[in-house]
């Protein structure tokens, strides 16, 4: 018998009240699978989240006319009409529709918010659990176009999958949904109609880097291929001109002016389309971000206050902007660069940000425990941090120790496949660094999650490993995988909140 089941066998659903029913799911998980943060009443109904042997599912025991359109199959227990509902995308939308908490929402004006992608769509109840004590807004579903790409999912499923969580911790401090570096107005707009409350648009394909280092007679025929009255407005603005902001100062040439116009005017442009034409036009509060940080060319302070004071003058509402910052942002690994220069010219960027009235936001913020501290006292606790790939790699790590053999199947396939992962993320890992499978031992695997090599061989290999099939057709790791991670999911819960802690700890919370 399902161990929910137990859980009404043995109680007077009619003659106990509700407190009473959700103190004791709550003190018999082992006993019962009850996620008792979901137990809900819906009128006459009872609702709930339950772990039956293998998977989840919505629990609903009576009838209520707002959860008639879930889909599952019915049962009597007890006299009672049950119905047993997979944890669907269809059965979600019911969810949200009578929990509002259970919906994603804007964060603009919050201090501290930190992007918590999750791409398999099991870590949010640990992210959850991580930051429910602290004053931080999470923004548990984010993920960008190439995530969805390479995980096989689309926007419903990384919203259902934080809605789901969000149910079943009851957790109702908020959260936020964000379509990250989305690069097109079609990404865009089915971000924004799926429901997703934030925007990161990655405007990479509109730097012209080669104008970084350009000599300004070679950048005149690109500078003159914007309209005149664009021209006339930034020689107005900038051109030869001293700029002090909170004890800053820098100078704009003529020539500096050319330059930066010519590797971000078009990237400006694109924005204000964007935003123009679609986020301001959707009818509903979003916070839009503008990266310019996945680029070859460093953000220099003149360069940001260009872009943000261009923004702002055409009325664009910056939630947050995402500069190059000096040194490397590589996945899965800590800061690489030259510190004491970081720490001066971050320290100009957040003064940029805060005279424009945004946030400074750090991109591949993963594991950077060297520049997390500074983070936190440059910008006195107002920022956003974007994470995504630490989940998945402290899945691995549950995986190593509860399944070595599928472990070292990933690893082995990782490395033969990783040439093809190069082509969407740069990394620094040397693969003749990674000690060869038959010299580890099964309880040595884990540890491979503390490597740097190893680490950013299967950081990126994420998409491979998942849409991995066999000749018929079948996934080589997926359905083990996820088999692994529902049957622990205590142990994925507890990697993450150790983790993820750590990057808050680093960060001053």
């Amino acid at each position: 018998m399902s161990r929910w089941k137990n859980f009404l066998e043995c109680t007077e659903l009619k003659n106990t009240k509700f407190e009473e029913l959700k103190a004791k799911a709550a003190e018999g998980f082992e006993r019962y699978g009850i996620y008792s943060g979901s137990l809900n009443q819906v009128g006459n109904a009872l609702i709930m989240m339950v772990y039956d042997d293998t998977q989840k599912y919505l629990i609903m025991i009576g009838e209520d006319a707002r959860l008639a359109n879930l889909n599952g199959r019915e049962e009597i227990i007890k006299g009672e009409k049950i119905k047993v509902c997979p944890i669907t995308n269809e059965n979600c939308r019911v969810i949200r529709n009578i929990f509002i908490y259970t919906n994603p929402q804007a964060h603009k004006g919050k201090k501290i918010t930190i992007g918590l992608g999750d791409r398999l769509g099991l870590a949010s109840t640990g992210h959850i659990q991580t930051v429910k004590d602290l004053d931080v807004f999470p923004v548990l579903a984010q993920q960008s176009i190439r995530e969805l790409n390479l995980t096989g999912r689309n926007y419903e499923d990384v919203l259902s999958s934080a809605a789901w969580a969000v149910f079943q911790e009851g957790y109702k401090k908020g959260y936020g949904a964000d379509g990250d570096h989305l690069k097109t107005a079609e990404e865009v707009k089915m971000a924004v109609d799926v429901g997703m409350t934030m925007i990161t648009l990655d405007c990479s394909d509109h730097i012209d880097n080669s104008a970084a280092a350009g000599e300004v007679v070679e950048l005149m025929e690109k500078y003159n291929r914007f309209s005149s009255e664009e021209r006339v407005k930034w020689e107005k603005r900038y051109a030869d001109k001293k700029f002090e902001i909170e004890g800053f100062e820098f100078f704009i040439t003529s020539d500096e002016l050319i330059r930066m116009a010519c590797v971000y005017g078009k990237a400006i442009q694109h924005t204000l389309d964007i935003y123009h034409n679609l986020i301001a036009k959707s009818g509903r509060e979003i916070d839009f971000e503008m990266s310019i940080d996945e680029t070859l060319t460093s953000t220099n302070p003149a360069s940001h206050y260009f872009v943000s004071s261009e923004l702002i003058n055409a009325g664009v509402d910056i939630t947050s902007l995402a500069p190059r910052f000096c040194g490397e942002f590589q996945k899965g690994i800590d800061y690489r660069g030259d510190l004491g220069q970081f720490i001066r010219e971050f320290t100009v960027h957040v003064a940029i940000a805060d005279y424009f009235g945004y946030k400074i936001s750090v991109h591949s913020g993963s594991d950077k425990f060297m520049v997390f501290p500074i983070v936190g006292e440059k910008t006195k606790g107002n920022y956003h941090l974007k994470t995504a790939g630490t989940n998945w790699l402290e899945a691995l790590r549950v995986v190593a120790v509860k399944k070595p053999d599928l472990y070292r199947r990933m690893h082995a396939f990782a490395l033969e496949h990783l040439h093809e992962a190069r082509k969407y993320y740069h990394i620094s890992a040397k693969p003749e660094n990674i000690t060869a499978l038959d010299r580890i031992k099964d309880s040595e695997l884990a540890g491979l999650m503390d490597k740097e090599d190893s680490r950013q061989v299967m950081h990126i290999t994420y998409g491979l490993i998942l849409l991995a099939k066999d000749k018929n057709g079948k996934s080589l790791f997926r359905d083990e995988l996820y088999e692994v991670l529902h049957k622990n999911e205590n142990e994925y819960t507890e990697a993450l909140k150790k983790h993820i802690g750590k990057h808050l700890q680093s960060l001053g919370l």
